[in-house]
């Protein structure tokens, strides 16, 4: 098992940003490829953003690329999304996950699930 707990929502003006944490415990954390993936109200699951276990290899969706960073620290047994130019349309609860597997951007690649943080981007 592996438990992922994120951390740094909140609500910040457009243009503004935000770093968003998760940290993991458990199961080897360098084994795992992590991603961020975020749900507006009335909206469905989607991805984010995407980094391999040894952080080599990152995606990002088209909506938040050039914006937004994943990094990882396995030190810390921490994933971080340094969230840039926000604009009200990336409000929604952020969910960090966690899979032993390559990752990819299809939530159902992803066994482990934190409990979200919020962020709103006021305009």
């Amino acid at each position: 098992q592996v438990q992922l707990v994120e951390s740094g929502g909140g609500l910040v003006q457009a243009g503004g940003s935000l770093r968003l944490s998760c940290a993991a415990s458990g199961r080897t954390f360098v084994n795992y490829a992590l991603g961020w993936f975020r749900q507006a109200p009335g909206k469905e699951r989607e991805f984010v953003a995407a980094i391999t276990w040894s952080g080599g290899s990152t995606d990002y969706a088209d909506s938040v690329k050039g914006r937004f960073t994943i990094s990882r620290d396995n030190a810390k047994n921490t994933v971080y999304l340094a969230m840039n130019s926000l604009k009200p349309e990336d409000t929604a609860v952020y969910y960090c996950a966690a899979t032993p597997t390559t990752g990819g951007r299809s939530f159902y690649f992803y066994h482990y699930w934190g409990q979200g943080t919020q962020v709103t981007v006021s305009s």
